[in-house]
């Protein structure tokens, strides 16, 4: 049966939160808040945060920024995974990834799908492993993160949910880059 494992010790995660907007600021950030708030409170880091442009080069640079720093584990963005023109976090994050989670948009998609219907195909929120850390591109609205990490974030960033948890395996997501020869 799905669920915590309370005889397991909790393992806090290094998280760090991007807000992909052209009109948002740390200040009126509802959905980067939001999510700092729940990682916060479940008992993780909140390594860093930051609100950048809706700008591919922008978006990436961050990105790359958090992945290269080994004292964060996992990135969550926020905004950017729509249809519109200058929605461009897909774009921007996808090419970093070395393997795509594909089950996390199938299972943000059935979550949505019972708050909003067949609105749902409008996102295009998507997860992979990029240099041995997760990133989380999420949708901009606090409904959507809301339902991100309620539904899915906060089981498998926790070490003791079970039958299998994300941070169970941080420590293997870099071994490819362990075993490459050395150029």
């Amino acid at each position: 049966m799905p669920g915590i494992d309370e005889t397991k010790p909790f393992k806090s995660v290094r998280i760090a939160v991007l807000t992909v907007s052209n009109t948002r600021e740390l200040s009126d950030d509802k959905s980067g808040s939001l999510l700092a708030d729940r990682v916060i409170d479940a008992g993780h880091e909140l390594a860093d945060r930051a609100i950048v442009r809706d700008d591919v080069e922008q978006i990436r640079a961050q990105v790359q920024r958090w992945i290269s720093n080994p004292q964060i584990d996992a990135v969550i963005t926020t905004g950017g995974t729509g249809l519109t023109g200058r929605d461009v976090t897909p774009e921007a994050i996808r090419p970093l990834f070395e393997k795509e989670i594909d089950g996390f948009s199938v299972v943000m998609h059935m979550l949505s799908f019972e708050k909003v219907g067949t609105s749902t195909i409008q996102s295009r929120s998507l997860a992979g492993v990029a240099g041995g850390t997760y990133v989380f591109c999420l949708p901009g609205s606090p409904g959507a993160c809301k339902d991100a990490w309620d539904g899915i974030l906060q089981y498998q960033l926790d070490y003791r949910h079970r039958p299998c948890n994300f941070v169970e395996i941080m420590p293997r997501l870099s071994e490819h880059i362990a075993d490459e020869p050395a150029k």
